[in-house]
């Protein structure tokens, strides 16, 4: 097949990938809902450069140590689960001390406050992705499907990962921008904490799902 043809192959499985809810949408829409636009933009441009970690390490092949390495596969995905859960924590939290006037502890600033510095909700994105194992394997199987035979592996891993990331501004700037427009309702200290509710739930809920299948073969 042309490259064009697997590029446009390529399009509509990234596409399908993104916009299925997952851990990135919730970030990005907590990111939006309790931080504003600038650190939502930071918690997708993390992840933005998480996937093109994944791509390029897939491209030359280095993601296949997690295949043949169980020790390394383990490690990550304890690694992963334990930064999730710890996140998930710290929203919680977050979500019983708002609107109370409570201190902030080290943990609840890390759970996004409203001010936070981008720098944390970029690191944020990142780390969910860097730190996700699972994400990784997927890159490794999908990618070279869509290097066509002679096409030079690392450029065209390259192309393809920079075309996830345009998908991917794509549609958390439509997210984005939904939640701009609710923002009134959104402001609410009762609606907030439920906010920091369901995503702490569902952010601990994916840490779990990393761990348990290691933990309990």
């Amino acid at each position: 097949m042309s490259v064009l043809s697997e590029i446009g192959a390529f399009v509509a499985v990234a596409t399908v990938l993104t916009v299925t809810p997952g851990l990135d949408t919730t970030l990005v829409l907590r990111s939006a809902a309790s931080q504003g636009t600038r650190n939502a933009y930071a918690t997708v441009f993390g992840i933005s450069v998480g996937v093109l970690c994944w791509g390029l390490a897939a491209a030359v092949g280095a993601s296949a140590i997690l295949a043949a390495s169980p020790t390394a596969y383990t490690v990550l995905c304890i690694a992963g689960a334990a930064y999730l859960i710890w996140l998930g924590i710290g929203m919680l939290r977050r979500a019983r001390t708002r609107g109370r006037g409570a201190g902030v502890s080290e943990a609840d600033a890390a759970s996004s406050p409203r001010g936070e510095l981008p720098i944390r909700s970029w690191s944020r994105g990142f780390f969910s992705n860097l730190l996700n194992p699972r994400f990784g394997l997927f890159y490794m199987a999908m990618l070279p499907q869509f290097i066509p035979e002679g096409a030079p592996h690392f450029l065209m891993g390259l192309l393809l990962a920079l075309i996830h990331n345009a998908i991917d501004l794509i549609w958390f700037s439509l997210l984005i921008l939904g939640v701009h427009f609710l923002g009134h309702w959104l402001d609410k200290p009762a609606v907030q904490r439920g906010l920091d509710c369901v995503a702490g739930v569902v952010v601990i809920a994916f840490g779990a799902k990393l761990i348990i299948p290691v933990l309990l073969p």
